[in-house]
């Protein structure tokens, strides 16, 4: 942005003041402030001139979408406002952004309001420098703008009836709605009533992955969930993402929709609808999780969403303002050290992120395979895609080809190199295969780490802690308990956990009893057979001999380094559940199951592997074999094995500390979601005297890998 001011020395300075106190919705990066000739006063009206055609060489970043804000919340419901329960009111403050833009430069015409022209008062609003929605896209009003409609489970058009009332009365009496938002489809239900919630988990094909709850307002949310402060500032943010807490109350409801959890996401109405939904209404909380079948992206489009929610939805919300792109819900999980992201999308993307170093190349990163993201930066800022999901989908995979092409539109960057990840079965190197630019492949921990340096504007050097479900090393073996010495795009491996059988290979992460089995058959044999232990319950003996004849075929029993497989093993060996129905469920619950009143740690041993460290986990489980032998509940054992595991890594990490001389350490990878394990590592590791680095704006999963990429494949010299 270009200003221009002419006055007095007060007044120009006075002016520079106000710039850094910016709007809601603004940020200001960089500032240069320069002398020019006055032109006397050629002009006195303040004036914004349509933006130039020509971006080449600079590009408005465009905004992400944002919650209501209060002042369009305080008109929705006045009525003698002209936008009074108006559907789509929206400010310069607030409203859709990136989700309905399909160009640059950010203009009206450029996003999907260009269908819908002002009418007369909106214009005069538009065009109003000391009005509120000056040069607000995507305003709008009854006369001129965007309305809801309302279809029967068939996707039939219902005329006469008022669609927002008809979808409270539906919701009151135990339906299930499907509702179109700002970046796709939701599927709700009354929070508070069981069959409501069971009804929709049997529709929906999701047995017991949790779903989001949306509050009426942040007294009922504080009913549900404790609330820290911090909570209670992201709830109410014009990013108003998701925010997983501890839960409070223990309904027969809650139970249903976050089975075997302690915890609870919960969000706040954030669009016109969702507060026109909760008004008025009986209930206070409503089931608001993503419209689509489980493993299926969300649905954004009207006529996709008729087809795939049918059968699901017993009626569906809909307008006619058209979603471009498809933007899920953000995520992030309150643990003691602050507020961990899990999935960053609406309200944070396309917001670049800045970095402490500058690219030496205009890059593309094309990500993991599981909770993709992609990246784009060039010289100082970085560009992470809104969460794309699973590649193996096929809308997945289009939305990852399109996204790329938009987002080299919306940045103006054209990348030289393209970073990709070393696995050479994922689609995204695959992909980066195909571009035929220069490739720089990435080992997954690598990025993991190098996200969470960026993360936090360091570039270096740090000891990397590197935790997750498997990534591809570069020994072509299964990684995913490392400890990377980083400096930029060079890493040292310096530690990692001893490796474990995956019997069956993947067939092993779905069905953790396998892996629970193998650990126990590599401590002891087949001696452990018939002592009644939990895991036993889970097992087939049939299938398991089989398993066991192919022990040492790295065809059919690989093995991993991964701290998510061991959280598996033990789960299934503690007897919380031998088989998963979404990703990470038996570590999650796992954690879950803790009890803090237990005293006491599990041991882990340390050996020297070569030129590494290697973190032997027998030990560990043979204490838990004692505790289930003492008939401890799996509240003692998930908190002796946390605190065992948390000092374990703190003294590995001290002592790579003292052989290296760094004292600035970064966790990363999806194991540090677990929030016990966060908050029983990080103060053990600033006692030990350590800089610890957590991840603030991009998620420690894979979601985070292509800012990583990024970061190390710009700062090669090629």
């Amino acid at each position: 942005v270009e200003i221009e001011v002419e006055g007095p020395e007060t007044s120009r300075h006075a002016f520079l003041t106000a710039l850094r106190k910016p709007p809601p919705l603004a940020r200001i990066d960089r500032q240069t402030v320069r002398d020019a000739s006055p032109r006397n006063g050629e002009s006195r009206d303040f004036s914004i001139l349509p933006s130039n055609d020509d971006i080449a060489d600079q590009v408005t970043p465009v905004t992400p979408d944002a919650a209501i804000c209060a002042d369009c919340l305080r008109e929705l419901f006045d009525p003698n406002d002209r936008r009074y329960r108006y559907p789509f009111i929206t400010c310069t403050h607030c409203g859709p952004r990136f989700s309905i833009v399909t160009g640059v430069p950010y203009d009206r015409p450029q996003t999907t309001m260009a269908s819908f022209p002002l009418c007369s008062e909106c214009r005069a609003e538009y065009e109003d420098p000391t009005d509120r929605r000056f040069h607000a896209q995507p305003i709008a009003c009854p006369v001129c703008g965007p309305h809801v409609s309302l279809f029967n489970s068939e996707g039939v058009s219902l005329q006469g009836a008022d669609p927002i009332e008809a979808v409270v009365d539906t919701l009151e009496a135990g339906g299930i709605v499907a509702i179109k938002g700002i970046g796709g489809y939701h599927l709700a239900c009354d929070a508070f009533n069981v069959d409501s919630c069971t009804e929709l988990r049997k529709r929906k094909i999701r047995e017991e992955k949790p779903f989001a709850v949306m509050a009426r307002n942040l007294s009922v949310a504080g009913r549900i969930g404790n609330l820290s402060a911090e909570a209670n500032r992201l709830l109410q943010s014009p990013q108003s993402p998701i925010v997983i807490v501890p839960r409070r109350c223990d309904s027969s409801a809650l139970s249903v929709i976050a089975p075997n959890n302690r915890t609870i996401g919960l969000l706040l109405p954030y669009s016109p609808i969702h507060h026109l939904l909760f008004h008025g209404a009986r209930y206070d909380a409503l089931v608001m999780t993503s419209g689509n079948c489980s493993d299926e992206p969300i649905c954004f489009e009207d006529d996709d969403a008729l087809v795939r929610l049918r059968g699901i939805a017993d009626c569906f919300l809909v307008h006619n303002r058209p979603i471009h792109v498809r933007v899920d819900d953000s995520v992030s999980r309150m643990t003691k050290c602050g507020p961990v992201p899990v999935r960053r999308s609406r309200g944070y993307a396309p917001a670049p992120i800045c970095l402490k170093t500058s690219l030496n190349y205009p890059v593309l990163a094309v990500g993991a395979m599981l909770k993709h993201t992609f990246a784009l930066g060039s010289g100082s800022r970085a560009y992470v895609s809104q969460h794309i999901g699973d590649l193996e989908n096929a809308a997945t995979w289009k939305s990852f080809v399109d996204g790329v092409e938009r987002y080299k539109k919306l940045t103006g960057i054209d990348p030289e190199l393209v970073a990709h990840d070393l696995h050479p079965d994922y689609l995204s190197t695959q992909y980066a295969e195909r571009l035929g630019l220069p490739m720089i492949p990435v080992q997954h921990h690598h990025a993991h780490i190098a996200s969470c340096l960026a993360d936090n504007g360091c570039d270096g050097p740090a000891i990397g802690i590197a935790f997750d479900g498997t990534g591809y090393g570069d020994d072509g073996t299964l990684w995913g308990g490392e400890w990377l010495v980083v400096d930029g795009p060079r890493y040292t491996r310096a530690a990692s956990l001893r490796h474990i059988a995956l019997p069956g290979g993947e067939s092993g992460i779905r069905q953790p009893w396998r892996i629970g089995a193998g650990m126990l058959d590599t401590i002891y044999a087949n001696d452990w057979r018939g002592r009644g232990l939990p895991i036993e319950r889970f097992m087939e003996n049939d299938e398991w001999e089989q398993l066991r004849r192919y022990f040492g075929d790295m065809t059919y029993t690989p093995t991993t380094s991964a701290v998510g497989r061991l959280f598996d093993g033990v789960a299934a060996i503690a007897g919380v559940r031998g088989s998963i129905t979404y990703e990470g469920q038996a570590a999650i619950e796992f954690e879950q199951a803790h009890d803090r009143t237990v005293d006491g740690a599990h041991p882990f041993d340390t050996t020297r592997n070569g030129d590494r460290y290697e973190l032997d986990w027998s030990s560990t489980v043979r204490a838990v074999i004692d505790d289930l032998c003492r008939n401890r509940n799996i509240g003692a054992v998930s908190m002796r094995f946390h605190r065992g595991l948390a000092v374990a890594v703190a003294d590995v990490t001290e002592q790579i500390a003292r052989d290296v001389r760094i004292r600035v350490c970064a966790l990363s990878g999806g194991v540090f979601q677990n929030a016990l394990l966060l908050e029983l590592l990080v103060p053990l590791l600033r006692d030990r005297g350590l800089r610890v680095l957590i991840h603030r704006e991009v998620p420690p999963n894979d979601g985070g890998i292509s800012l990583g990429q990024l970061v190390i494949a710009g700062g090669k010299a090629i």
